[in-house]
């Protein structure tokens, strides 16, 4: 199923600033604590302090996933060069598990982009 015009990351400019149109494969639930992430939740620092649980979809232990946790507008959403924030990417999730599958990579945490010459 193609991502309509009415869904929240259309509507919050996520399709089109940080991603390309996509079609849906599986679902992905995303909770701190007892608080699922939705497009445009306000979360307090104090409330992901530790990672969030992480619940990918599909049937097929044989596909794997990567879940790239960025915020679009952080630290200056007007400041093309400071726009994006690569909070964590985790490689290689199997279907039907989560991020405790996966592999972290905490080595990119950083919104400068290199300098070009």
């Amino acid at each position: 199923m193609s991502i309509s015009r009415s869904d929240p990351l259309v509507v919050g400019r996520v399709v089109g600033d940080v991603l390309d149109p996509f079609t849906r494969l599986v679902s992905l639930r995303v909770t701190y604590g007892h608080r699922e992430v939705t497009n445009g939740l306000d979360l307090r620092p104090s409330q992901v302090l530790n990672k969030p649980m992480v619940e990918v979809g599909g049937d097929d232990l044989r596909n794997f996933y990567t879940l790239v946790m960025v915020d679009p507008d952080v630290p200056s959403p007007s400041n093309l060069h400071l726009r994006e924030y690569l909070h964590w990417l985790v490689t290689d999730i199997p279907a039907t598990t989560g991020t405790a599958f996966g592999k972290f990579n905490n080595s990119l945490n950083s919104h400068r982009p290199s300098k070009k010459l």
